[in-house]
């Protein structure tokens, strides 16, 4: 007996179906719900720019009818100028760049204050608000305090040595007269100037409390400073001015029998630059 074994061939393999997507030849339907979420994001978003075009709409319209209000509301109608003796309130304006109908809160104060002192009278400017109407302005000025006379000019400075007008060949005997100071430099205002003139103004200051008439400084040598009042010449050195002057003061007693007569009889110097010492020099000038 035989016995045949055969293999089975296999069947092909049916294909696979794709429940996940849609067969060849179908179209896809779409669900009412999505239909339904896609419109109200589609609204929404509308809604949404809306919103945002009316907000920005009523912020503009509501920073301008502030502004408005703001700048009505403290709009300057007053201007108050304090403090001024040479200057005018017009100048004073004039340097400020300030009018009547600018908003308080328009004008920036440090601004102000720098443009007023740039004037070389004025030593200090305060500008201040005062609700809601009026801005103030308080100045003040350079007080003059010598005739300083450079390259045959004669120039009017404050006690801190800065120019405040050109004089030319016009003077003042009221104030004590400083030579010896170089043009450019007082122009600009350095320092070396300043303290050459600042010196020579105080000489005039200690001497004037003991004789009277105009004093003339020559302030170009701190180390032998020379000043001549009512005839006679004083010198100074480095050491202070005042200490110097006390020296004298305690010798002058001794000089009464000479004569400070202002046309350069008796007294013709008297030397304070050494240390302990008050040398006289008498004779004719």
């Amino acid at each position: 007996m035989r016995f045949s074994f055969r293999a089975r061939r296999a069947e092909p393999a049916a294909p696979r179906m794709n429940r996940w997507q849609n067969a060849p030849g179908e179209r896809a339907v779409k669900q009412p719900g999505r239909v339904r979420t896609a419109r109200r994001k589609v609204v929404a978003r509308l809604s949404v720019l809306a919103g945002l075009v009316l907000l920005g709409w009523l912020i503009t319209m509501a920073v301008t009818y502030s502004s408005r209000m703001v700048r009505e509301l403290f709009e300057i109608h007053a201007i108050t100028v304090e403090g001024m003796h040479h200057l005018n309130r017009e100048k004073v304006i004039e340097l400020a760049q300030v009018k009547h109908g600018m908003s308080l809160y328009q004008v920036v104060t440090a601004t102000i204050e720098e443009q007023i002192e740039s004037h070389p009278w004025v030593k200090e400017a305060q500008v201040s608000r005062v609700p809601f109407h009026e801005l103030k302005i308080a100045v003040v000025e350079r007080k003059p305090a010598a005739i300083v006379r450079a390259a045959s000019q004669n120039f009017l400075s404050d006690e801190e040595g800065y120019v405040l007008s050109k004089l030319g060949q016009a003077d003042d005997v009221t104030f004590p007269l400083v030579t010896g100071v170089e043009l450019d430099g007082l122009l600009k205002g350095t320092d070396v100037v300043r303290r050459s003139i600042m010196s020579g103004i105080e000489l005039a200051r200690v001497i004037g409390q003991s004789f009277e008439g105009r004093l003339q400084v020559q302030a170009e040598n701190q180390t032998n400073r020379v000043a001549f009042v009512q005839g006679v010449r004083f010198r100074f050195g480095e050491e202070s001015v005042e200490e110097q002057w006390e020296r004298f003061q305690r010798v002058k007693p001794t000089l009464k029998s000479l004569n400070f007569d202002g046309v350069g009889r008796g007294v013709r110097e008297v030397d304070l630059r050494y240390d302990n010492r008050v040398i006289v020099r008498e004779g004719g000038g």
